[in-house]
């Protein structure tokens, strides 16, 4: 190979370090809560409405779209969500919980709570202003031998009919 040749390669390998390094960099122990830590769900299902956050605070609801008819879905998975280093809280099926956060940026995660399938970690960030109120949906999307855990933002008229329709999450560590 040409001395030309080799410092193209060179100059290749180089950019794709620095596309890949912002990934590889990305810790999801600072979003996420402990690994250690199981969550235990229990779902009221009475109706239930979007309700603005205390004053100087924002509020981000996270929804599970479980995308099945069934009520507790055989071995599926408990979804724990965290902000900014320690778990929020966790969704069963279809189900939704919220929590108040400052304003600021912040940082989320979802993962997987399951003994059967691969952990699986999602990231993302907001910026969050005082007053105003945030949607994130995860769904599990399987096909095959294909397991992927999405987690989005989703539009604030979807979110409100989404929590207008499925049940309120609450969740404790198990002991």
């Amino acid at each position: 190979m040409s001395a030309l040749g080799r410092l193209g390669v060179r100059i290749a390998l180089v950019v794709l370090l620095l596309a890949v390094a912002p990934v590889l960099a990305q810790n999801p122990g600072s979003a996420c809560g402990s690994r250690a830590t199981d969550l235990k769900v229990t779902l009221d299902k009475t109706p239930h409405a979007v309700v603005q956050p205390d004053s100087g605070m924002a509020r981000i609801y996270f929804i599970h779209d479980a995308g099945t008819a069934f009520e507790h879905p055989i071995g599926y998975p408990t979804v724990q969500v965290g902000t900014d280093g320690a778990w929020s809280g966790a969704n069963h099926g279809d189900s939704f919980f919220w929590a108040d956060v400052a304003p600021g940026e912040h940082h989320i995660c979802a993962a997987l709570q399951s003994s059967v399938m691969d952990s699986r970690v999602e990231l993302a960030h907001l910026t969050a202003e005082a007053g105003r109120t945030y949607f994130f949906r995860t769904r599990l999307l399987l096909s095959g031998t294909v397991e992927v855990l999405e987690l989005e933002p989703v539009d604030s008229d979807q979110g409100a009919y989404m929590v207008s329709r499925y049940p309120l999450s609450s969740s404790k560590p198990k002991k």
